[in-house]
């Protein structure tokens, strides 16, 4: 029966340079060649928060300001004319701002 020792293995630091040199470059030779399509490809459709979504092109119609509606002087938002409060040296306040 084998027992085996909780003691590291005593290796000199030259030994250990080498080692290490060896696996660092067996590693990336072989890695260097290794390119997951999937992944790259999941990663081209991925979106981060805040980020733009596809280079798809949205077709918003821009109306100007309606007869029954005012822009609020404080939050600049177009609203309708039943949400008006107060109306003060022509500058119109809504009815979220003033609440």
């Amino acid at each position: 029966m084998a027992i085996e020792s909780a003691a590291p293995a005593v290796i000199s630091e030259e030994d250990r340079a080498k080692e290490i040199a060896e696996l660092k470059a067996g590693k990336t030779a072989e890695m260097a060649n290794l390119i997951d399509e999937s992944e790259a490809s999941l990663a081209e459709e991925y979106v981060l928060p805040g980020g733009e979504a596809a280079q798809e092109e949205a077709s918003v119609e821009i109306l100007s300001e309606q007869a029954d509606e005012f822009t609020c002087a404080s939050c600049f938002m177009v609203r309708h004319r039943t949400q008006l409060v107060r109306e003060e040296n022509g500058q119109k306040f809504c009815s979220e701002c003033e609440g």
